[in-house]
């Protein structure tokens, strides 16, 4: 059957892909047309004759959406510097681990989103992303003709449309993260067009930014700010999605990587046309501004605000210290945390290689290394990172001396809701900002979890070789010393047969991340304001620190940074990765920044995890040497078949 060769083609390069693939509902050998087509249905036009069937086949859009719960298929995860995981086999497939690890190729490139895949021949194929931008062109085409779907409302008609034209925006959105300039598909091509048509060119990136942000304006302008009915409805599109969106578009395109880059300017089509403006146009980033702001607006108004844990739930009478952790960890796994702008239902964070056992720890012997699998391991580099206690810099705290983190200090009473009383453990462990202890756990640390029952003391991390928390695991090691207590909902409980995890959507937007892109946006735009001071203590507030100003002014070795543009950038950077540290963003903001040839050329460094006492085991330990290759390494590139099947493909610079 045809079906089959199509399959094989879509993997071959976007030619064959558009050739075999892109094809409209005018397409005559429907009976060859089962593979997309919900419950078997013989043709794309009896799909379209009947309600249920036509949203299935939104359900189909829908199902293109990447797997960024997944920790195997989150490029942003593993890619750069922030986490690392065993390089082996044996504990699942990490491909973006290759990229960190400096071992691209455009021979069968890893984590090929071009072709939907993470290597060929792997098992965990990704999802063809081109593909599902073809589902939404012919789910568009189709409903927009009234005479189709007659049994659907108007309204219901127009919803179902926005939401395919914020799904094509995504995907061609997602597509650019990874290569940059690529082509726009506003249409499919009809089978019957001449041959040329197929071998589609890049667009310029402006271009594709301008039709990815035109199709987000279309869908929030038609979208409902807020789901009716969770219990049927959660994950789909609202206008405050596509709005927030469109802030993340219009950042990222205002950011220096695509906004003036004078290495972009060889990129260019074969007819000559440049791939990119290497002119710096300062209006992008009031174009960017204008938009945060208007989501901020949609979200605020849609009742959604910064989460903050209740107490109350627990039956306790738990410290503030403790309720400040848990506000933190639960703005990203409680399932109906009311900060998640767009929790993607279709990528959960359950299973045996999912997302929470492979970031949990075992917290006493005997605890299922299967279950609590702790090979997601942030490096020191993501230690170093977080703020002091006093809300700045490890390196700019005038009251605190981080230069020999080797040495060691025991916990004191006062400390023993953070880390066991009477442990020793680094000085870079002590005297931290709440998200430090909320986000990372190290040997020595708490890790309070709902089954302690009030008992905020109850857990605690012992890292060492052969400690119940140890890398001592043939295949299931952490890597580190430091492990990722962000990514676990705090209602996780062992048992004698393992384990279990409370699931949560993977949050793909959150309302902290619009607060910073606005603050970002508006500082490029006009400098200190109190506007960006505000939107920047609201998430510190969450955090249990004082305002940027006041923090600096009274804590600093730099006590003016906050008052120049160039200082308040390198603050609202460094909230922005603290704040989204592991969510699969740092990555992508160093590129965007221009900041990766400077971060991912240093070395990866954690503790002697293979050390069994403390002279041993605090030692630190240099995990790799990486190396980034500007500008080469701020693309993926498009594989050899690609381009071989495509002449009318550029490969990205260096590649």
């Amino acid at each position: 059957m045809k079906t089959i060769i199509f399959k094989k083609l879509i993997k071959q390069g976007i030619g064959a892909l558009l050739l075999l693939v892109l094809l409209n509902s005018t397409y005559s050998c429907q009976d060859d047309y089962l593979d997309v087509v919900p419950d078997g249905l013989a043709t794309v036009d009896k799909v379209f004759n009947l309600r249920q069937e036509a949203e299935k086949y939104l359900f189909t859009c829908y199902s293109y959406m990447p797997r960024l719960g997944d920790p195997r298929r989150n490029a942003g995860f593993l890619a750069g510097d922030e986490m690392w995981v065993p390089d082996n086999r044996e504990n699942g497939d990490y491909f973006a681990l290759e990229i960190a690890l400096g071992r691209q190729r455009v021979s069968n490139p890893y984590f090929n989103v071009w072709q939907g895949e993470y290597q060929a021949g792997a098992p965990y194929d990704g999802p063809e992303i081109w593909d599902g931008i073809r589902h939404c062109n012919i789910f568009i085409e189709n409903m927009s003709d009234e005479n189709n779907v007659p049994d659907i409302t108007q309204s219901e008609r127009e919803r179902w449309i926005a939401e395919a034209k914020f799904l094509k925006a995504y995907y061609h959105f997602y597509l650019t993260k990874f290569y940059g300039a690529i082509p726009v598909m506003r249409e499919n091509i009809s089978i019957d067009a001449p041959t040329e048509e197929f071998d589609v060119t890049r667009a310029p990136y402006d271009e594709a930014i301008a039709y990815i942000v035109e199709l987000l304006d279309e869908a929030a302008a038609v979208l409902p700010p807020v789901i009716a009915d969770i219990n049927t409805e959660l994950g789909r599109i609202t206008s405050v999605t596509a709005r927030s969106l469109k802030a993340r578009v219009l950042v990222t395109a205002a950011s220096p990587l695509y906004n003036g880059n004078e290495d972009l300017a060889v990129v260019v089509n074969k007819d000559g046309t440049p791939l990119y403006n290497n002119t710096y146009e300062p209006n992008k980033w009031q174009l960017a501004a204008d938009a945060a702001k208007d989501a901020i607006d949609a979200a605020e108004a849609s009742g959604l605000r910064l989460f903050e844990f209740n107490e109350s739930v627990t039956g306790f009478d738990l410290t503030d210290t403790t309720v400040t952790k848990l506000s933190i960890r639960n703005a990203i796994t409680d399932p109906e945390s009311i900060e998640i702008i767009w929790p993607n239902t279709q990528s959960l964070t359950l299973g045996e290689d999912g997302l929470q056992a492979s970031a949990m720890a075992p917290l006493e012997v005997g605890h299922n290394t299967r279950v609590a699998r702790k090979v997601l391991s942030p490096t020191i580099t993501m230690a170093k990172l977080f703020y002091t206690d006093n809300g700045v810099p490890i390196t700019e705290d005038r009251n605190y001396d981080f230069n020999d983190i080797r040495e060691l200090r025991e916990a004191t009473p006062e400390e023993r809701f953070n880390i066991e009383e009477g442990y020793r453990t680094s000085r870079l462990n002590f005297d931290r900002e709440p998200r430090f202890y909320a986000d990372l756990g190290f040997d020595g640390s708490t890790w309070y979890k709902r089954d302690a029952l009030g008992d905020e003391t109850k857990w605690h991390i012992e890292g060492k070789f052969g400690d119940y928390s140890g890398s001592d695991h043939p295949f299931f090691f952490n890597e580190t010393g430091y492990y990722c207590k962000k990514l676990v909902n705090w209602r996780m409980t062992f048992s004698n047969d393992g384990g279990s995890f409370e699931n949560y959507a993977w949050p793909e937007m959150r309302l902290a991340e619009l607060y910073l892109l606005y603050a970002e946006a508006l500082n490029e735009t006009q400098g200190p304001s109190s506007d960006v001071y505000n939107y920047l203590d609201l998430i510190r507030d969450r955090a249990g620190l004082d305002g940027v100003v006041e923090s600096w002014a009274n804590h600093s070795v730099n006590p003016n940074k906050p008052l120049s543009q160039d200082g308040l950038r390198s603050i609202i950077q460094q909230e922005r990765m603290i704040e989204l540290a592991f969510e699969g963003q740092r990555y992508w903001d160093l590129l965007r920044w221009k900041r990766a040839v400077e971060e991912f050329n240093d070395d990866v460094q954690g503790w002697n995890v293979f050390g069994d006492d403390e002279a041993s085991y605090y030692q630190v330990r240099t995990i790799h040497l990486q190396s980034f290759v500007s500008p080469r390494d701020y693309f993926w590139p498009l594989s050899e078949t690609s381009l071989i099947r495509n002449t009318n493909l550029v490969q990205n610079p260096g590649w």
